[in-house]
C-alpha cells in the first residue's frame, strides 16, 4: 500500500488506508473528475505500471479504448445513488498489451471532502471450449465404466472400459438389457434403481455390489454404480447414464478389515485351547474356505510345561507329534476329514517341510493336483479325499504366537471355484495369528491355573476327622476358571483334653500367591493352635504374621515382585470342649458361624465382630456359647452365601435352612447344601465345615481336689490308679501312677492353690492337673550328679505327647497316653 499513500494527500490518511486495504486485489482509487489518487500493489501486477506512473494523472490513459465520456459519466451516476456498477473493459498493459478486465466500480464516498470512486480490476481468462474429439476421446477412453440405455434399459451407447468390465463386446450389448448379457451382476436389483431414476429423476450414487463378468468369471469383483437421468431441451427424459468403478481392491481391503474385526469378538472367547481353535475353524468356514482343519502340537495340550517342540531352541526331532483341535466343513459331518478332533495326526503341508512350521511362513497351493502332488501321493487316503470331494485349492498357515509354534492351520476350497490368492493368504495369516495368541493365552493360563489348584489342593487337609468330640464333613469348589483359584480353606485340629479345633479362613485375591498364602496362614494357625492359644489370642498372632508378610511383599525389588500382593484374609476359629459342651470362637472378619439344634431352626452366635487380618491395631474378642448334644456347627466361607441376585442376609438364611435336614448324614448333608445354594459356577471358592457335636459322657470323666499338702500325694495317686484299672485299662495304670505323682507333686511343691487333677478316657488316655500359677514347668536333660529334674523327662517319655495350655485361672498340664 505504499504507493497509496504516496498519491493521497488528504486530511483522512487513515480512513483511506483502511478503505484501499485490499489485499493483492487489483484496485485503484480514482476522484471524479478522472483522476487517479490511489494505486495498489496488485494494480501494479496486472498492468505492470508502478504507481510513481500512474498517480497524479488520469485514468483514461490506461484504457485500451478510446475514452468514452459519455459512458464515463453514467456510470458516475449509478455509483452517486449508492448501487456500483461492474462490466468488462478494456485496459492497456505498460508493454502495449490489451487486457480484457472484470471492472467493479463501489458507490461514492469522499475522500478529504472530494468524492472517489473505489475501482478494482480481475483479469478475465479465456475460456476453453472443449472440442468434439477431446469429448469423444474423454468417454470412450475413461478409467471409469460409462453407458447410455433408453427407456427400455437397453443399451445404446457405452465406452471401452465397462465393455471390458463386462466382458461382452459392444456390437453383442447394443440394444440389450443388462439381465440379458450379464445375469451374474444383480441386473434386477440394478434395474430397478434405473426405473426409480426414471420415475423420480433423482441420482443414485455409489452403489455398490458384488458380482462376476464374463471378463473374470472365477473370481468376484466388487463395483460401485451411479445413474442419473438424460434430460432433453424440452425437460423430457430420455434415457439414463450410469457409471461403473471396479472397486475389487478396496472392497477386499474392507472385507478384510471387517473380518478381522470380526474374528475378534468370535475368537477366543474361552480360555480353553480345543474351543478356540473350533471357533477358528467355525469362523473360517464358510468365509474364506470349504474345509478347515487346525492342527495343534502335543504339548500345547499339556499343562506340565513347554515341551521339546514349541520353541526354536534346541535341535528339534524329526516329525512333530500333533492332535487335532478343530474340525469345519460346508459338508455335513466333515467328510473330507481323515482324522477328528483328538486323534494324533502326522499332516504337514507341502512340501512336509519342519522347517517352514517352525518359519511361520504360510504356504500356498493354487491347484491342487492330487496326481502330481508327492505328499498326497504318499498318502493315499488323504489323496482319495482330495479327489473324491473335489478340493482344487489349499493353504496352510503355521500358527506361531510370541515365537512359539503352536501348530498348523489348512484350509481347503471345494465347492468355491476361486482358487486361494494373495488376499486369502492375508486374511488367513490374520485370522490364524489371533487365533494363535488366544491359544497360547488358553495353554499359559491352563498351565497356571493347573498348577494353582494342584498347589491349593495340596496345601488344604486331605483327611479332617474330629475325633470323638466332633463327627466332621467338608466341601471345597474352586472358582470359575475365568476367576482362578482363591485363598479358602479349613482344618480340624485336634487339642489336648479331647477338644477340638474347627477353622475357616479366606484370602484375599486370586492365583498361585492367594494359594501359597493361604498355605503360610493354614501352617500358623495349626503351629499356633498346638500352643494351646485361645481364639482371640490365636488371631492377634495370626494377625502380626499377616502384616509381616504384607511387609515383606511391599518390601521386594519392583522386578521380583508378584502381580498379586498380599493385604489381607479373615479368618474363623473355634475350640468346642465335648466334657463342657462349651464352644470359644473369635472371628477376624469372617462371617459368623450357623447352628443347628437338633430339632430346632437355625441361629447365628452373636459373636464379637473383629477386623480383618492385616489391619493391625485392633483386639480380638472371644465368645462362648454352649451347645446341645448332636448340634450341627457351621463354618463357610462367604463364597458360599454371596450371589449377584441375593444379598448376604439372605444368602446366611438360605444357608441355615439348607442345613436343618433331619435324618441326614453329615456328608449328605454338606453335599447338599452346597448344591443347593451353588448351582453353577462361582467367582469366589467355596469352603463350608460342617461339625455334629458330642458329649463325653461323665462315666469317662473323673476328677479330684488335691490340696497343697505333700502327704495328698500318695492319696491322690492311688485313686487316679483305681479309676484306670476300672476303665479297664490296667496296663496304663504303672504309667498313669508314675504321670499323677510327678505331675501332682510338681503342683503342690511350685504351684498355688487350687489344684485339680482330672482323667479323660476319650481316644487316649489324658491326664491333666490345673493350678493357681502361670509358670510353666521347663523340660530338662539332668546330668548323671544331679538329684532332681528327671520327672518331666520321664513323663515326656512315657506319653504320647503333653504340653501346658493357659487359663484366666492359671494352667494345666497335660499328658496323653495311647491306650492298648
Amino acid at each position: 500500500m505504499e504507493p497509496v499513500r504516496k498519491g493521497l494527500h488528504t486530511s483522512t490518511p487513515g480512513q483511506t488506508r483502511a478503505l484501499l486495504d485490499a489485499a493483492t486485489d487489483a484496485a485503484a482509487v480514482i476522484s471524479a473528475d478522472g483522476v487517479v489518487i490511489g494505486w495498489t500493489p496488485g494494480a501494479e501486477a496486472l498492468l505492470g505500471r508502478p504507481a510513481e506512473e500512474v498517480v497524479g494523472r488520469p485514468a483514461a490513459r490506461i484504457q485500451g479504448v478510446p475514452h468514452d465520456p459519455a459512458r464515463a459519466a453514467a456510470v458516475a451516476r449509478r455509483c452517486r445513488t449508492g448501487t456500483g456498477w461492474s462490466g468488462r473493459i478494456d485496459v492497456r498493459h505498460r508493454d502495449g498489451r490489451r487486457l480484457e478486465v472484470d471492472l467493479r466500480v463501489s458507490p461514492v464516498f469522499a475522500v478529504g471532502g472530494q468524492e472517489c470512486f473505489l475501482v478494482s480490476a480481475r483479469e478475465q481468462r479465456p475460456q476453453w471450449a472443449m472440442g468434439e474429439w477431446v469429448l469423444d476421446g474423454f468417454l470412450t477412453r475413461s478409467p471409469v465404466g460409462m453407458a447410455v440405455v433408453d427407456l427400455d434399459l437397453r443399451y445404446v451407447w457405452l465406452n471401452d472400459t465397462l465393455e471390458r468390465f463386462g466382458g461382452v463386446p459392444r456390437e453383442e450389448r447394443l440394444g440389450h438389457r443388462l439381465g440379458d448379457l450379464l445375469p451374474g451382476l444383480e441386473p434386477e436389483t440394478l434395474e430397478g434403481l434405473m426405473r426409480k431414476v426414471l420415475t423420480t429423476r433423482t441420482p443414485v450414487t455409489d452403489y455398490e455390489y458384488i458380482g462376476w463378468s464374463w471378463a473374470d468369471p472365477h473370481r468376484r469383483h466388487a463395483y460401485s454404480t451411479s445413474f442419473f437421468p438424460l434430460v432433453d431441451g424440452d425437460d423430457a427424459v430420455t434415457g439414463i447414464c450410469y457409471m461403473v468403478m471396479d472397486i475389487t481392491e478396496r472392497w477386499t481391503a474392507r472385507r478384510l478389515l471387517s473380518l478381522v474385526n470380526e474374528a475378534g469378538t468370535a475368537i477366543g472367547r474361552s480360555l480353553d485351547v480345543l474351543r478356540t481353535a473350533q471357533e477358528l475353524a467355525d469362523f473360517s468356514v464358510p468365509r474364506l474356505a470349504d474345509f478347515v482343519i487346525v492342527d495343534l502340537l502335543e504339548p500345547v495340550f499339556s499343562s506340565e510345561g513347554h515341551g521339546t517342540w514349541l520353541t526354536d531352541a534346541g535341535p528339534a526331532p524329526p516329525w512333530p507329534a500333533m492332535r487335532r483341535a478343530g474340525l469345519r466343513s460346508v459338508r455335513e459331518g466333515c467328510p473330507e476329514a481323515v482324522a477328528r478332533v483328538g486323534d494324533e495326526v502326522d499332516f504337514l503341508p507341502p512340501p512336509r517341510d519342519v522347517d517352514r512350521l517352525l518359519g511361520g511362513e504360510p504356504v500356498l497351493v493354487p491347484v491342487l493336483d492330487p496326481a502330481d502332488s508327492r505328499w498326497l501321493a504318499e498318502q493315499p487316503e488323504r489323496a482319495a479325499r482330495v479327489r473324491d470331494f473335489g478340493l482344487h485349492s489349499l493353504m496352510s498357515v503355521p500358527m506361531r504366537a510370541r515365537n512359539t509354534t503352536l501348530g498348523v492351520t489348512t484350509f481347503a476350497r471345494s465347492l468355491n471355484p476361486v482358487p486361494f490368492g494373495s488376499d486369502d493368504v492375508l486374511l488367513a495369516r490374520e485370522l490364524v495369528a489371533r487365533a494363535a495368541v488366544c491359544v497360547d493365552n488358553a495353554r499359559r493360563y491352563t498351565r497356571e491355573h493347573t498348577a494353582a489348584v494342584t498347589l491349593q489342593r495340596s496345601l488344604l487337609p486331605h483327611a479332617i476327622t474330629g475325633g470323638t468330640a466332633v463327627e466332621v464333613a467338608s466341601a471345597y469348589l474352586p472358582a470359575d476358571p475365568t476367576d482362578g483359584v482363591g485363598g479358602d480353606w479349613f482344618d480340624v485340629i485336634p487339642l489336648s483334653g479331647a477338644r477340638v479345633g474347627l477353622v475357616v479362613g479366606d484370602v484375599v485375591g486370586h492365583g498361585i500367591t492367594a494359594a501359597a498364602s493361604m498355605g503360610r496362614l493354614r501352617t500358623a494357625v495349626q503351629t499356633l493352635a498346638a500352643m494351646e492359644l485361645p481364639p482371640d489370642e490365636l488371631l492377634a498372632h495370626l494377625d502380626d504374621l499377616v502384616l509381616r508378610l504384607s511387609d515383606e511383599e511391599a518390601g521386594r525389588d519392583a522386578a521380583t515382585r508378584s502381580t498379586a500382593t498380599f493385604i489381607g484374609a479373615t479368618c474363623l476359629y473355634a475350640v468346642y470342649d465335648p466334657a463342657t459342651r462349651r464352644c470359644a470362637m473369635a472371628r477376624a472378619g469372617h462371617p459368623p458361624p450357623v447352628v443347628v439344634a437338633p430339632g430346632g431352626a437355625p441361629w447365628y452366635p452373636e459373636i464379637p465382630a473383629g477386623p480383618p487380618l492385616g489391619l493391625g491395631g485392633m483386639a480380638f474378642e472371644t465368645g462362648e456359647i454352649e451347645l446341645p448334644e448332636n448340634s450341627v456347627l457351621g463354618l463357610y466361607t462367604n463364597g458360599l452365601i454371596e450371589g449377584a441376585d441375593h444379598d448376604v442376609e439372605s444368602g446366611m438364611a438360605r444357608l441355615g435352612e439348607a442345613l436343618t435336614g433331619s435324618g441326614t448324614g453329615l456328608d449328605a448333608l454338606c453335599a447338599s447344601a452346597v448344591r443347593r445354594l451353588v448351582p453353577a459356577p462361582q467367582p469366589d471358592d467355596i469352603a463350608l465345615l460342617l461339625a455334629r457335636t458330642h458329649t463325653l459322657d461323665a462315666d469317662r470323666v473323673a476328677s479330684w481336689e488335691v490340696p497343697a499338702d505333700p502327704a495328698a500325694v500318695g492319696r491322690v495317686r492311688a485313686e487316679a490308679t483305681r479309676q484306670v484299672a476300672a476303665w479297664g485299662l490296667a496296663e496304663l495304670a504303672m504309667t498313669t501312677e508314675l504321670i499323677v505323682s510327678e505331675l501332682v507333686t510338681n503342683a503342690v511343691r511350685y504351684a498355688a492353690s487350687p489344684i485339680h487333677l482330672r482323667l479323660l478316657r476319650d481316644a487316649r488316655l489324658t491326664c491333666e492337673v490345673a493350678d493357681g500359677s502361670s509358670t510353666a514347668p521347663r523340660l530338662r536333660h539332668a546330668r548323671s550328679t544331679d538329684e532332681g529334674g528327671r520327672g518331666l523327662f520321664l513323663v515326656a517319655r512315657l506319653t504320647h505327647r503333653w504340653g501346658v495350655r493357659y487359663t484366666a485361672e492359671g494352667k494345666v498340664i497335660w499328658a496323653e497316653q495311647d491306650l492298648p
